[in-house]
Order: C-alpha cells, then sequence, then structure tokens
C-alpha cells in the first residue's frame, strides 16, 4: 500500500508529461489527479491503521559502493504517516482546485502545452516530497530534497514570460542550495563518523558522537553538536527560517495553487520533518538545540512584524508561513517533537485554505493581489468569505481558554507557547507577541478584503463572481480540518506523556530512550537515556528539555499557570481589537500611524532590509567578480592574448605544412630519408651515453 502512495504521483507526472499526447490532455490532468486521491485515501488508511510501530519495506539496490551500501526503501513509522497524509492530502486538493484556478489563467490559454505541464510539474513535486517523507537513509533523504527544490523552481517559475517569477525562481534556487550545501555536509560528517548513512545506524551511535570531537574548519567541535547543526542549516533553508529566508515572500510569483502546495503545508515544512526525524541525534545536540530554538523564536517574530504592512494577499499570508515555521521549530529545538508535528498537522489545513481562498479571492478580482484594491467582497464571494473567516480563526487562535475547545491552530499554537515557557522564557515572550500580530494582520486581511466600501477598479468589483465548484469544493475539505483537526488530535500529540508514547509507538521500556520512527527518543537503551538524563537540563526556562530523556517537557507544559494558558488567547484579543479600530471604526488611522513611524514603517515593509544587505554583500560582489572574469580574463587574457597569439602561430604553422604538401613524390621520399637519419642519430648518440 505505502508503494502505492509513493510511486502515484510519478505515474502521474509521467502520464502527464508524456503520456498526454497519446490520452489527451483533459484526461491525462484527470489521471494525475485521481492517482492524487488515492493516494491520499490510502494514506489515511495506513495513518488510523497504524500502531506506531517502526516498518521498513525494500524496494531497490541503489548504490553499493566500498563500505557505503544504500538500498531504496521505504521507511513507515508514525512520523512518516503523518507527513503522508500532509502531502497527499493537501496535494490532491491543489489538483482538483487547479482544474478551476488555471482554467481562466491568461498564459495558460496561450498553449495547450501548459495545462498537463502544470500538472506533471505538481505530481513530480508530491512524488519528491513522499520519497523525502518515506526515505530510511540520507542519500534517499537527500534525493528527495533536491526534488522538491528542482519541482519548486519549475512551479515558482510557470509564468516565465514574467521576469519578476524567472528571478524569483532562480533566487528559490540558489538560496536554497545554501542550506542544501550545510546539509549535505552533515550527511558527509555523519557518514565519515558512523561508516552509515541509513538511519537506524546513525541513530545507534549518537551516543558515541556525543563523547567525540571532530576536526572542522581549523578547530575541535562535539561532533553530535556539529552535525546537528549542519543538518539544521539545510532545515533552515528548506523551511525559510531566518538568514535563509528571502526566497520564500518572492516565491508568490507562482500561480496560488503552488503557493497551497509548496510553500504553505508540504515543502517548507520538510525542514521541520528533518528536525524532528534526527531527533536522536539532535537529543545529544544540546548546542544546536539552543541554536534551532534561537532561530525559531526571531524567524516567528520577524516575519509577524512585516506581515503587519505587507499590502499583497499572497505575501502576508507567506510571511504568516514563515511565522508560523518558526513556532514549529522552537517546540522541536525544546525536545517537544509531537508539539511541532502537531502544529505542522494543523498549519497545513488552515494555511493550504487560506492560500486557495486567497486564491479564490483573486480570480473574483480578476488577478488583482493589492488588498487596497479589495473591500465589501463578502456578499460578492460567500462560500470564499466563510472559508477564509474558519481559517483566519484557526491561524489566530480562537477557542475557549482553559479547555480542548477551539479551532485548529488556537490548540497547536497554545501547545507550542506552553512548551517555551518551560522551556525558554525569551522564546515564550516572542512567540506571545507575534501571537499578538498575527491575529492583527490575518485580521486586516479579512478586514481589508471583505469588509468596508469598494475601492479600487469599479468594474472588476462589479464583476467579481464565486469561484467554481472544482475550487469552493476543496476549501469545503480543509475547512473540517481547520476546525476540528485540533481538537480530534489533541490528545495523541499533547496529552499525557502516556498517551505521546503510545500514539508514536514507543513502550514502557523504551519510552525515554527510544529511537524507534527517530521522533522521541535519545539512545537505544534505557541506559543511555539515564545518561542523557543527567546531562539535559532539568529546571524550565534553563535550556532545551529533552522529551525523550527522562526530562517529561509535555508534563511541565500541562502545569504552567493559568495566565500562560491565556495568554495567546488575549494576544489574539488584542489584534482583532487592533485591526477593528484601524480598519473598520477608523480607517484613517494606519495612514496616520505609518506617517507618524515613517522610519519603522519603511523598515517593516522593506522586509528588515535583508535583501538589501545581501544584494550588497553577496549580489553585486558576485556580479563585479563575473564582470571582471568576463572582461579581463575571458577578454583581454584569452581573447587579446591566447587567441591573438593562436591567430599568428597557427596561419604561420599551417602555410608552412601546405609547403610541404607538394604532391610530388621525391618531396615525401626526402622527408622520410631525413626522418630516418634523426631517428639513427638520436639512437646513436643515446646509446653512446
Amino acid at each position: 500500500m505505502t508503494t502505492i502512495i509513493l510511486l502515484a504521483p510519478l505515474v502521474g507526472a509521467l502520464i502527464c508529461g508524456f503520456g498526454w499526447k497519446f490520452i489527451g490532455q483533459k484526461a491525462a490532468m484527470v489521471v494525475a489527479t485521481g492517482l492524487l486521491f488515492l493516494a491520499a485515501i490510502l494514506s489515511w488508511i495506513v495513518f488510523l491503521g497504524h500502531d506506531g510501530t517502526t516498518q521498513q519495506i525494500p524496494l531497490m539496490t541503489w548504490v553499493e559502493s566500498g563500505t557505503l551500501a544504500t538500498d531504496w526503501g521505504i521507511r513507515l513509522d508514525r512520523l512518516t504517516a503523518i507527513m503522508l497524509i500532509v502531502v497527499t492530502t493537501v496535494s490532491s486538493l491543489v489538483h482538483l482546485y487547479s482544474f478551476g484556478y488555471m482554467d481562466h489563467d491568461p498564459q495558460w490559454q496561450e498553449g495547450e502545452v501548459y495545462k498537463p505541464r502544470f500538472f506533471a510539474y505538481l505530481s513530480f513535486f508530491t512524488f519528491s516530497m513522499l520519497a523525502l517523507v518515506t526515505s530510511d537513509n540520507l542519500l534517499q533523504m537527500f534525493f528527495g530534497w533536491e526534488g522538491v527544490g528542482v519541482a519548486s523552481y519549475l512551479l515558482i517559475g510557470f509564468y516565465w514570460r514574467k521576469p519578476s517569477a524567472s528571478a524569483a525562481a532562480m533566487k528559490a534556487f540558489i538560496v536554497n542550495r545554501v542550506g542544501d550545501f550545510g546539509f549535505a555536509l552533515g550527511i558527509f560528517g555523519l557518514f565519515y563518523m558512523t561508516d552509515s548513512i541509513n538511519l537506524d545506524d546513525v541513530f545507534a551511535a549518537t551516543p558515541q558522537l556525543a563523547e567525540t570531537t571532530i576536526h572542522f574548519l581549523w578547530t575541535d567541535w562535539n561532533a553530535a553538536n556539529l552535525l546537528a547543526f549542519l543538518l539544521f542549516i539545510g532545515a533552515m533553508g528548506k523551511s525559510a527560517q531566518l538568514g535563509l529566508h528571502t526566497w520564500l515572500p518572492d516565491a508568490m510569483e507562482g500561480p496560488t495553487p503552488v503557493s497551497a502546495l509548496i510553500h504553505a503545508a508540504t515543502m517548507v515544512t520538510a525542514g521541520v520533518f528533518l528536525v524532528c526525524r534526527m531527533s536522536p541525534l539532535m537529543e545529544y545536540a544540546d548546542g544546536a538545540m539552543v541554536i534551532v530554538v534561537a532561530v525559531g523564536a526571531a524567524t516567528a517574530f520577524m516575519a509577524a512584524t512585516v506581515g503587519l504592512v505587507q499590502n499583497d494577499i499572497k505575501r502576508v499570508i507567506a510571511y504568516s508561513t514563515m511565522s508560523q515555521l518558526g513556532y514549529m521549530f522552537v517546540a522541536a529545538g525544546l525536545g517537544a517533537y509531537s508539539v511541532a508535528m502537531f502544529h505542522l498537522l494543523t498549519h497545513a489545513f488552515f494555511k493550504a485554505m487560506l492560500f486557495l481562498g486567497a486564491g479564490s479571492v483573486i480570480h473574483a478580482m480578476h488577478h488583482e493581489q493589492d488588498m487596497r484594491n479589495y473591500g465589501g467582497l463578502r456578499k460578492k464571494i460567500p462560500l470564499t468569505f466563510w472559508a477564509m473567516m474558519i481559517g483566519t480563526l484557526a491561524i489566530t487562535g480562537v477557542g475557549i481558554p482553559l479547555t480542548h475547545i477551539g479551532f485548529a491552530g488556537f490548540l497547536s499554537k497554545d501547545a507550542v507557547i506552553e512548551v517555551a515557557f518551560v522551556g525558554s522564557t525569551g522564546a515564550f515572550w516572542l512567540l506571545v507577541v507575534a501571537a499578538a500580530f498575527t491575529s492583527f494582520y490575518s485580521w486586516r486581511l479579512m478586514f481589508l478584503t471583505f469588509y468596508g466600501k469598494p475601492r479600487g477598479d469599479k468594474h472588476t468589483h462589479d464583476h467579481a463572481h464565486e469561484s467554481p465548484l472544482t475550487m469552493t469544493a476543496p476549501l469545503g475539505v480543509l475547512a473540517v480540518g481547520s476546525v476540528l483537526a485540533g481538537m480530534v488530535f489533541y490528545g495523541p500529540f499533547f496529552g499525557s506523556q502516556e498517551q505521546v508514547d503510545r500514539f508514536f509507538g514507543i513502550s514502557d521500556v523504551e519510552a525515554h530512550a527510544s529511537v524507534e520512527g527517530g521522533l522521541i527518543g535519545a539512545a537505544n537503551a534505557a541506559t543511555e537515556g539515564e545518561e542523557a538524563h543527567e546531562r539535559a537540563p532539568q529546571t524550565p526556562g534553563e535550556g532545551a528539555i529533552y522529551v525523550g530523556a527522562n526530562n517529561d517537557v509535555i508534563h511541565e507544559a500541562h502545569l504552567v499557570p493559568k495566565w500562560v494558558k491565556v495568554s495567546p488567547f488575549i494576544a489574539m484579543l488584542l489584534g482583532l481589537g487592533t485591526a477593528w479600530l484601524f480598519y473598520i471604526r477608523q480607517p484613517s488611522l494606519p495612514r496616520q500611524w505609518a506617517e507618524t513611524v515613517a522610519p519603522l514603517y519603511r523598515f517593516l515593509l522593506n522586509k528588515w532590509y535583508f535583501d538589501e544587505i545581501y544584494d550588497f554583500l553577496f549580489v553585486r560582489p558576485a556580479k563585479r567578480l563575473g564582470t571582471f572574469l568576463w572582461k579581463k580574463g575571458d577578454g583581454t587574457v584569452i581573447d587579446g592574448s591566447i587567441n591573438g597569439l593562436a591567430m599568428g602561430i597557427v596561419p604561420f604553422a599551417t602555410k608552412w605544412l601546405n609547403k610541404a604538401q607538394s604532391g610530388y613524390i621525391f618531396t615525401y621520399a626526402f622527408a622520410m630519408v631525413i626522418g630516418i637519419v634523426v631517428l639513427i642519430s638520436w639512437t646513436t648518440i643515446g646509446s653512446g651515453n
């Protein structure tokens, strides 16, 4: 069954990429979409029927070179099962949504080849993502990792006639290569230290890595910390964490279904998956985990501040994605891997719905994306309005405080914040502030888009209409997940430690020292778990507290003061109230505030000037170096000197060689005699010495 799940999208990609000429474009797209729905149904069957144990399903022998022996196989455990339902559910709905959204795309109409090619790219991306999450070794994981990078390049740059889309695709590809270089170094380092890249072998060797040093960049490092940090660099690039985040907002140049698939629920969560998958190593890398928490908290805060002032509807949601990914990394960095996966799961539902809802708005407004040109759309597109409302209620965290009743984000985001209070006071306050900002810009989006008077082009507003069923039906499915996912999965992901252990298949003996599934655990024996427990900080707020090392961070999170549990809800109310005041009660306030704090407003509007800084530090020097090598190296040295010299010598030599080709036999005989004399003389002189 899992083999079908993995290979079905690949078959769909091949049919859309090559087979459409034989069966027709519509048939190819229908087949690809049907295969994705088949994979989604089977994924849910696997997820609901899985008992938490780890299964390894070999597919074929892949690489055998020296001591490196790697098969292509499927690792099926609870972590894999979670990712299967996330990837296939969102992807299948995006495939269906694309029938309606892309059918009216102007560029789509210009060439029929666009249709099957777009679906081929979507299916290829899904296959690559499934190869990543089902990997049983680091080489297969890297294969899927790079596959989603290639697919994202193709999808972001799908509108290849737009210079901005081509530039965004290149930017995403290049920035991700920076992170991937760190990931590759981490894989090389693990193979160097453990003589294997198979996950079970690496996990079993983690206790030794914690006691070993490795020489790197002219100094010695703790092997576990260094390798965990290198892997996290890869996660930073793929999940758009602070420093390697600049590609994500620009990636909105791609079609909206692409934004929902890649940049909301699947590709950008690959970094979170990597940290959780490699948690047995992370358990021993306390220094690296501190960095994970710091980067995650800083990312959540920074992205939330930038989202406050963005005007493009898709960019607002993009920065929201970046911020929520920061939440996930904070939870993972504090050892609460199940909580990180909980927020990843709920986020997939409400963020995919927000992106697809935004696409429905853009479709209704004839591809207008500036929210300042919206207004009063809730009666024009009521189904889209209610879908977006549910997504907003979910992401802002609306629910009943001190209960387990609420929208998906209410429960999962609160769980992250409670864990942060246990493990890092600084991260806790940054996340609470980010929650208030998230509420503000989310409700700002709703008020600017659906409330108030129509703004912008009157003709566009007059002709705005609801999207077709192929677009609204996926919104309805995602709305169910946005409402219920948090309440349904609260216990398995954030219930008692016993519930979590049972859900992830960790036995009583291994409950705090298991590597099973690579989600929660520090070692492969209880004694090793006790050693990790001795190393781990025990007091809340002193650092990372590991679930897998007898440090029951989830249990401690349930015991936090009530004001901590209520703080995200209060933050949500503050954001909602401020947005209502600014955009409903007194619409003149935003401009007044922007003028009053103009430097801060420009700072946020320009995204903390990261692009300008990188342009100054990296892009311009690289261009200057390229120009120098082009003009001085190629132009002056090669064209001017070497080519000039060649242009002088070659004709001269050719002229004399042509003279030797006289056509007379005596000339050739004379040359042969001369050659024989030279050879005899050289031999005689040589033997004489």
